[in-house]
């Protein structure tokens, strides 16, 4: 599985033409196909290429909102050991 660096998954932000990635609990997920992230961005408050582990915790929805898309990898520094696995 890739193992993105943080500056490596700024790429994956959506804009130009580029694949929009985000990050949850260590997990590198493809948003691409979201209609929700169009260019990027959710609800003007979100961006692609972060890891928005934090900012899903205050969100209206769980983090379970992901899964229906594809993991594309892991964010460097994140153990395999840390990273939840699907109930």
């Amino acid at each position: 599985m890739k193992e993105f660096t943080e500056e490596e998954l700024a790429q994956y932000n959506g804009k130009n033409g580029n694949p929009v990635y985000v990050v949850y609990k260590g997990k590198v997920y493809d948003l691409s196909a979201s209609f929700l992230w169009k260019d990027g961005t959710h609800q003007v408050l979100h961006r692609a290429g972060v890891d928005l582990t934090e900012a899903l915790e205050q969100a209206p929805h769980g983090g379970d909102v992901l899964e229906k898309f594809p993991v594309v990898g892991v964010l460097h520094g994140v153990g395999m050991s840390d990273i939840p696995s699907k109930p």
